[in-house]
């Protein structure tokens, strides 16, 4: 906030160089307060938990969906929703869940190719198994362990902006919830998460 005070009263008075560096503190400063609340966002998965109930995965997936609607629209993304089911869960983790990984799917695109996102699921008896399939980049396999660890980043920050913390969010809600979390990707033609929420 001092920064950008200090900028606007005194931008004439400022040298080029003065300036420049100005502007590389904010642009920390802004990813020091993004790091801060995607933490906050990873402790509050235990401290903010909430009881399971019966939650409808169709429904969350229409307000995520919503919300993310103008990265959605500016991506000229489709997004591909088959019939999926009600869970027992925490409603409000669900639906973050589902909102990392889907605007994951729309960030990380290949240029020039609109992307296609696809949110399935699959009765496996006694769990469901869900998938977020993509068009996008895709990850190289190698990594597909690194990607849900804390502060994990495969892209320049310049390419694809983010702190790292959303998958690791991800992991720590499918956790809890005791389904697992992974990624099958060739490395070049898109990737899909895959989670497992148990019935029961």
């Amino acid at each position: 906030m001092y920064l950008d005070l200090l900028s606007s009263r005194h931008r004439d008075e400022l040298s080029v160089e003065a300036a420049a560096y100005i502007g590389i503190a904010m642009e920390g400063a802004e990813r020091m307060r993004q790091l801060v609340n995607d933490l906050l966002e990873y402790s509050r998965v235990e401290t903010r938990a909430r009881e399971f109930r019966d939650v409808d995965l169709d429904h969350v997936v229409a307000r995520v969906r919503d919300e993310l609607r103008l990265a959605i629209d500016d991506a000229g993304a489709m997004v591909i929703v088959r019939e999926l089911p009600t869970v027992r869960a925490d409603e409000v983790q669900m639906r973050q869940l589902l909102m990392n990984l889907i605007a994951n799917a729309v960030k990380f695109r290949r240029p020039e190719t609109p992307p296609v996102v696809e949110i399935s699921a699959q009765d496996l008896g006694n769990e469901w198994l869900l998938a977020v399939r993509d068009n996008g980049i895709g990850i190289d396999p190698k990594y597909a362990d690194k990607l849900f660890k804390m502060f994990s980043r495969l892209n320049p920050r310049d390419e694809y902006p983010g702190t790292g913390i959303g998958l690791a969010i991800c992991k720590k809600i499918v956790e809890r919830h005791g389904g697992r979390i992974w990624v099958e990707s060739d490395g070049h033609s898109g990737s899909t998460f895959y989670f497992t929420l148990p019935k029961s």
